[in-house]
């Protein structure tokens, strides 16, 4: 199915997995639950994570910058660290480019 720009809430993907797999809907909700606590206890100790055909969730390091704090109008350095990001596997952006209407 075509969207155009819907949002998709936890609830959803919950209700979703329940009904495509049959699963209780809580059963459905811890599987989910446990999904993205695997994701996030592999990327806070530095492991990627590769799902073939989805994407990759993976640690960036952003390095050193300088920064203004615009209220006390002075210079701030922001120290080098870690951010949590996902980049979409390319098999996954084409289905994207080809299914969502740009409006």
């Amino acid at each position: 199915k075509t969207l155009i720009y819907n949002k998709m809430t936890k609830a959803d993907i919950v209700a979703e997995i329940a009904e495509e797999t049959g699963l209780e809907r809580n059963e459905a909700q811890k599987a989910v639950e446990a999904f993205m606590t695997s994701i996030k206890t592999s990327l806070t100790k530095g492991q990627n994570v590769y799902l073939r055909g989805f994407g990759s969730f993976i640690v960036k390091e952003r390095a050193e910058k300088t920064g203004r704090n615009i209220s006390k109008n002075t210079t701030i350095i922001i120290p080098a660290h870690n951010i949590p990001s996902f980049k979409p596997a390319k098999t996954f952006v084409e289905e994207v480019k080809n299914k969502v209407i740009v409006k």
